[in-house]
């Protein structure tokens, strides 16, 4: 779901489209995403300025519009042209949580964290298990807290998706992963 993109959006959508399709959902890194990518209930937002205010702004936006439009379960802000590194983005995330926190969505909406370079503590640059959150461009998810709830309490072994992932990162190789995320990108 896109709300009238333009033609600059087209080619990132696109890409993070074939990245859920091929990656989160080809190699079922998230079980949950299928239903929501094939009912067509994924809101795709591109923002394309290069300032920290522009971003929270769309954020904000996309916070209301996912708390008020029940047709749209997750939204994807696609952001490429701020926060390209990872320490930036991630300092990031913590404005974001403020602004979560500051319009009253604590408890109902999350925010998940996906960029090209990320990497979790305790790992290296090239760990292979870094790709379960690297993706084409940065972007930041939104996902309804009641909705991974419920998901999450109708899967079996949920605990167990974290290390699933993580083992077939490590089979596949950061050399494979960073292929498959390459062959995503459009245009």
């Amino acid at each position: 779901m896109v709300s009238n993109p333009t033609q600059h959006d087209c080619p990132f959508i696109l890409s993070i489209q074939n990245w859920l399709e091929q990656i989160v959902i080809g190699l079922n890194l998230c079980p949950f995403a299928k239903r929501e990518f094939i009912k067509s209930r994924i809101h795709y937002e591109v923002c394309h300025s290069d300032k920290v205010p522009d971003l929270l702004e769309s954020l904000q936006q996309a916070l209301t519009q996912l708390a008020n439009n029940p047709k749209i379960e997750t939204t994807l802000i696609i952001h490429p042209n701020i926060l390209q590194h990872f320490e930036d983005y991630n300092e990031f995330l913590d404005l974001a949580e403020q602004l979560l926190f500051a319009l009253g969505h604590e408890g109902t909406i999350q925010i998940a964290s996906f960029h090209p370079d990320y990497q979790f503590a305790n790992t290296q640059q090239n760990d292979p298990e870094n790709y379960t959150n690297r993706s084409p461009f940065p972007l930041i998810h939104l996902l309804r807290e009641d909705s991974v709830e419920k998901a999450i309490s109708t899967y079996p072994n949920p605990e167990q998706i974290p290390a699933n992932n993580i083992a077939l990162m490590n089979k596949l190789g950061s050399a494979k992963l960073q292929q498959l995320i390459k062959g995503c990108l459009a245009g």
